[in-house]
């Protein structure tokens, strides 16, 4: 395999090399980040070097590349660097957990970061540059399209449809055979049990604070 290039130098960017390095083949040799946002040529102890010079010093005969960034503006940030990155001409990597339960018969795109204790069941498919945090059940026939981040322990019931650039936070739970509409935001804890508008937010009840406080509470 080609040595890597990681797009990001914040927590992402770590937690990637972090992955690549324990948990893959890959070598990662250095970071990328846009000329602008270069604040230090180090990181991790490797070089970072300004995107628009990433070809000269770094080509993509040479080396591969993983954007590593967050779901910052419904993940259009990361949607437009990998973008970028393949029209560069560079080969996008996967990182896919050794200690994630991934069955035969699921399709998995390109620049997917898929963590641990995931379980995706069969004929799964995952688009291009989707993020799937730890410990999320992707049931049979779901299909995940591109740009999508999903936080921990979602459940994604059998046959759901997740359109382009969702971001569904932790806990959320979607019932079976539905689909949630582009760019849609779901909360953390939110229970879906329709199909979603593009563009909804759609958002769990937070727990309110009992008016007895914790120190009258007798059995704790």
């Amino acid at each position: 395999m080609k040595p890597l290039i990681i797009f990001g130098t914040g927590d992402i960017g770590q937690l990637a090399r972090y992955y690549f390095s324990i948990d893959s083949r890959r070598q990662v040799a250095g970071f990328t980040v846009d000329g602008e946002f270069l604040s230090d040529h180090e990181f991790c102890g490797l070089p970072v070097v300004p995107f628009q010079e990433l070809g000269q010093q770094y080509p993509p005969h040479g080396y591969d590349l993983f954007v590593a960034l967050s779901y910052s503006k419904l993940n259009q940030v990361r949607r437009d660097k990998y973008l970028a990155g393949k029209a560069m001409g560079y080969q996008l990597a996967n990182y896919v957990s050794s200690r994630a339960a991934v069955l035969p018969g699921v399709q998995i795109g390109e620049n997917c970061l898929i963590l641990e204790d995931n379980t995706l069941q069969p004929f799964v498919t995952i688009g291009n540059n989707v993020t799937l945090w730890s410990g999320n059940h992707i049931g049979h026939h779901s299909k995940i399209h591109d740009h999508c981040f999903i936080a921990s322990h979602v459940v994604v019931s059998g046959g759901v449809t997740i359109q382009e650039s969702c971001f569904i936070g932790v806990n959320a739970t979607l019932r079976d055979h539905i689909t949630v509409g582009k760019q849609c935001v779901i909360g953390a804890g939110a229970l879906i049990l329709g199909d979603t508008e593009p563009e909804g937010v759609y958002l769990g009840t937070a727990t309110e604070r009992s008016r007895v406080p914790s120190s009258r509470l007798r059995r704790i």
